[in-house]
């Protein structure tokens, strides 16, 4: 089977893996795809590649012997496939899109989804419209982790990335006191954490798509427990190009702080301190990756706050 994987999710998985752990996992695509298709049982044929696509997995548009359309998802083992599935899993397609099946039998992770519109997100939409949909769509998402699971909490996802923050500061005095302001806000946040629930981990605009079965469903979890505060700190920063080209952008930003506090309940100034945190640790990291455009507008959008 010959496919040509996007070119965004290349260079992305590069960055994650390595360029050789990368490559290898690419060229074993067209043997993980017949192994995921034929473990479905399903009769399960390929459509097409979903493109742009996503930076951490490929999806594949694919459709059962009944007609039935579907999406079949396929990611190294490092994006943690299976924790995905188990957050879908719990949703059951409340606010997310519906897993339909985790095929055995494929080297990584394969998760055969419901069809929806991939190139119909959020962003489509007008500012304010999208934002009002994503708080209504993000909000059914939170809710109490299943017993016994094993995702990650805010508190072990955020300290893994403390130690490379400091280092970026340590390369680049002049990022010193955003890091520093950013790390303290973690520390207080962390240690007075007022809830523990399912997060989506890495919701915004893009991960949000039209669907049959509801208007709009997220896809894409990368989750997490802890507070919802900071599950929306990466919707603040959405389309923040825009925001960064705007001559009131500061006053934007902080008006959507509040705004999505207000309508969802949310502490504003713990989504503040999450919001500074994460625009910090996105711009270094995206900074050590060799993406300086993206880091210096993520960067310049967190001395903002």
């Amino acid at each position: 089977m010959g496919f040509e994987p996007p070119q965004r999710l290349v260079r992305a998985l590069g960055e994650s893996y390595g360029d050789t752990a990368a490559g290898d996992w690419l060229a074993g695509l067209p043997g993980l795809t017949e192994q995921a298709l034929a473990a479905t049982g399903r009769g399960t044929t390929v459509e097409r590649v979903a493109a742009p696509g996503g930076r951490s997995s490929l999806v594949l548009l694919v459709r059962d012997a009944d007609g039935t359309p579907a999406a079949l998802k396929l990611a190294p083992d490092g994006a943690a496939p299976e924790l995905e599935s188990a957050a879908l899993a719990h949703w059951n397609g409340w606010g997310a899109v519906k897993l339909i099946a985790s095929p055995s039998g494929a080297a990584g992770g394969a998760l055969l989804l419901e069809r929806l519109h991939p190139e119909v997100s959020l962003r489509s939409l007008p500012e304010a419209k999208a934002l009002l949909e994503a708080a209504g769509t993000v909000r059914r998402l939170w809710v109490d982790p299943p017993a016994g699971h094993s995702f990650e909490t805010v508190a072990g996802r955020t300290g893994l990335r403390v130690d490379a923050m400091r280092a970026s500061a340590a390369a680049d005095p002049a990022l010193e006191p955003l890091v520093s302001a950013a790390l303290a806000a973690r520390e207080e946040l962390v240690a007075h954490s007022p809830e523990t629930l399912l997060l989506h981990g890495n919701f915004r605009q893009s991960k949000v798509l039209s669907g049959e079965r509801t208007p709009w469903l997220t896809v894409g979890p990368e989750p997490v427990v802890g507070e919802r505060a900071y599950d929306l700190a990466r919707l603040v920063r959405d389309r923040v190009e825009d925001l960064i080209a705007s001559p009131g952008g500061a006053m934007t930003a902080r008006r959507r702080i509040k705004k999505l506090a207000d309508a969802l309940d949310v502490d504003p100034e713990r989504l503040y301190g999450w919001t500074l945190f994460r625009a910090v640790e996105s711009g270094t990291r995206a900074l050590a990756a060799g993406r300086r455009q993206e880091g210096e507008v993520t960067l310049e959008f967190a001395g903002w706050l």
